[in-house]
């Protein structure tokens, strides 16, 4: 029996293990929010935080919207794409809870 892992699953798994990039999207799915809010609730450098908000916009994950006010406001949110996580992260939450020590 053939034992490859399927590309897809790879590809995923490529995306995920992104230094930060599961935590960034992780904290999004709680609604939109601004790069100075996600950049304070996880702890990243802005550095990293845009790049990586970039590659989730390029892959279709995040949704980044301007609003036309003075100073300007950016929020940034999941698209359809970035929501079907939802219930990997939460199988993964309980994962957590039940199997590693806080």
């Amino acid at each position: 029996m053939d034992k490859s892992i399927c590309p897809g699953f790879e590809q995923a798994m490529s995306l995920l293990s992104q230094r930060w990039t599961g935590l960034i999207i992780y904290q999004l799915l709680s609604g939109p929010q601004r790069f100075c809010n996600i950049e304070t609730a996880i702890g990243i450098s802005g550095k990293v935080l845009s790049e990586r908000l970039k590659d989730l916009e390029i892959e279709g994950i995040v949704k980044r919207e301007i609003y036309p006010e003075t100073p300007v406001r950016i929020e940034y949110s999941l698209t359809d794409k970035g929501l079907a996580f939802e219930p990997i992260f939460s199988e993964i939450e309980k994962w957590s809870r039940h199997w590693l020590k806080a």
